[in-house]
């Protein structure tokens, strides 16, 4: 088998990539306004009410309209995972991963496809969709090869007894629930998908609302690959109706959730209740975001620092859970990383992602629209507006990149997560008081620091409580199997996605023992 190595990246500045894009574009955009169905247990199914996908750079744009499932299709979803789960458990690891294998052979071969319609759905520029997609296949690859050696890792590490064989395997949960976000339509949802079937566990998914048709590609590509009917089930539908249902339900083994704090916190409490006749407790997989800080100390690479802080802050409008929302820099430098900062953040295009010279594009939809400008409202009496502070010009839902200076560590756009592209730049007395200001938060996600001192950053390895930390580099961009993701307190239960013991949560270990 050959050794896991990323997917790489797509240089668009290449002609041939640049033309494949475009004709990917035209391919989807020719597609549009569509009708899709459930999956449940192989099926397709129509039902009377509709999830309505928008375009968000263009907001009267229909990208296509998925069946909307109630609690009679949840049931019958959990009903023909729950009876498909029986044979799948018992199929070999080596078989499992093969499946990953073929459907990350499809997605390569269709990769401008998906990340078109990751730029017509979610708004995400060339570059965004394009790592969107490459991490969603580094995931398959990725598990494929985790799962064969989690399968033979007990029989390494076990004591050996002299007049009995022992044997230690990991065997699958059951059922399992996936919800996976909007802000990474493919690659969440495929990695929380994978890591489930390949290790035995059969799915509900229940996509993002704002990003059916995305989801509802891939659940096409891994019908191409093979998948048995039943073993993923394709489930829209809204939180209310059928999100806690499935939560709640008896048969549900596991959860497996990315999104906010919020609604994490309420997937943790109804899972701990036992359902009448449930015989299990319910495992809780959840990634609930960040309110992630980027320290730069005084002898910094200044000019790499306001780069990094500006790219972590604003790529994808900032509508990561590791987005830069918080700058810390020490007195000495802080005037010269804002203004570096403010400098570039100005140059910065945001519209239509269609148009590749646009380096962002608008955010999710008219209630993030509305809740991040709310929130710039409040930035603008807890510091000093830098830049951007209003809506861009367009049909879709634009917000200028916005920085705030002056702000208090304790201010509410310092301690709320915003998830749009807002950041706020508070002063540190010394390296001891940034380190302070970053740990004060409920979060935990990412963070980094920009310094050449090596005292600093051992204490920053030891004090700054977050899962990931990054030195010199921007706050974003974790690739699988390189920088396990997952982070502290309110960010979740910092399960560790892409890494070598993520699977451990998808599995039980089981002890045979025979006397010989």
């Amino acid at each position: 088998m050959i050794t896991y190595r990323p997917e790489p990246f797509t240089d668009f500045r290449e002609t041939m990539h640049a033309r494949q894009f475009e004709e990917a574009l035209q391919r989807a955009s020719g597609e549009l306004g569509k009708d899709y169905p459930l999956v449940i247990g192989g099926k397709r199914i129509m039902t009377g009410k509709q999830i309505i996908s928008l375009n968000p750079s263009q907001s009267q744009e229909i990208i296509g309209k998925t069946a909307k499932a109630d609690r009679e299709a949840a049931e019958q979803a959990m009903q023909a995972a729950f009876q498909a789960f029986g044979a799948w458990s018992r199929v070999p690891a080596e078989q499992r991963a093969g499946y990953l294998f073929k459907a990350a052979a499809i997605l390569r071969r269709r990769k401008h496809d998906l990340s078109a319609w990751l730029l017509l759905e979610a708004g995400k520029s060339r570059a965004e969709a394009d790592a969107d997609t490459a991490e969603a296949i580094d995931f398959m690859e990725y598990y494929g090869r985790q799962i064969i050696e989690l399968a033979q890792r007990g029989q390494r590490t076990l004591v050996a007894l002299t007049g009995e064989d022992n044997q230690l395997d990991y065997i699958p949960l059951g059922v399992g629930v996936v919800i996976p976000p909007w802000n990474f339509p493919l690659a969440i949802l495929v990695g929380m998908t994978a890591a489930s079937i390949v290790s035995g566990n059969t799915v509900v998914l229940k996509p993002a609302s704002a990003t059916p048709v995305v989801a509802y590609k891939f659940m096409e590509i891994l019908e191409e690959a093979g998948i048995p009917a039943g073993v993923v089930n394709y489930l829209p539908g809204s939180g209310s109706e059928i999100g806690d249902y499935l939560v709640e339900h008896p048969l549900t083994r596991f959860v497996a959730f990315t999104g906010s704090r919020e609604v994490g916190l309420r997937i943790n409490e109804l899972a701990a209740k036992p359902a009448a006749g449930q015989i299990w407790m319910k495992r809780v997989i959840a990634e609930m975001g960040g309110k992630d800080s980027i320290i730069v100390d005084r002898d910094a690479d200044l000019e790499s620092a306001a780069l990094n802080i500006v790219q972590s802050a604003f790529g994808y409008s900032g509508q990561k859970c590791s987005a830069c929302s918080r700058a810390i820099v020490h007195q000495d430098v802080y005037d010269e990383v804002l203004n570096r900062c403010a400098k570039i953040t100005n140059n910065l295009k945001v519209g239509d992602v269609r148009d590749a010279s646009n380096y962002t594009g608008p955010v999710i939809d008219k209630q993030a629209y509305r809740k991040i400008m709310d929130y710039i409202e409040i930035g603008k009496s807890e510091g000093t507006l830098a830049v951007g502070g209003s809506a861009a010009e367009g049909n879709g839902f634009y917000i200028r990149p916005t920085i705030f200076a002056g702000v208090s560590p304790k201010a509410r756009i310092m301690q709320e997560e915003i998830f749009g592209p807002v950041v706020a730049f508070t002063k540190a007395r010394s390296f001891d008081h940034a380190i302070e200001a970053a740990n004060n938060t409920e979060y935990g996600l990412t963070g980094s620091v920009f310094t050449r001192n090596r005292a600093h950053i051992e204490q920053a390895r030891r004090e700054f409580h977050v899962g990931n930390l990054y030195f010199n580099r921007k706050c974003t961009g974790a690739i699988v199997g390189v920088h396990p993701f997952g982070g502290f307190n309110m960010s979740g239960t910092d399960s560790k996605a892409g890494g070598p013991d993520y699977l451990m949560l998808f599995t039980q270990a089981k002890l045979t023992s025979e006397v010989l």
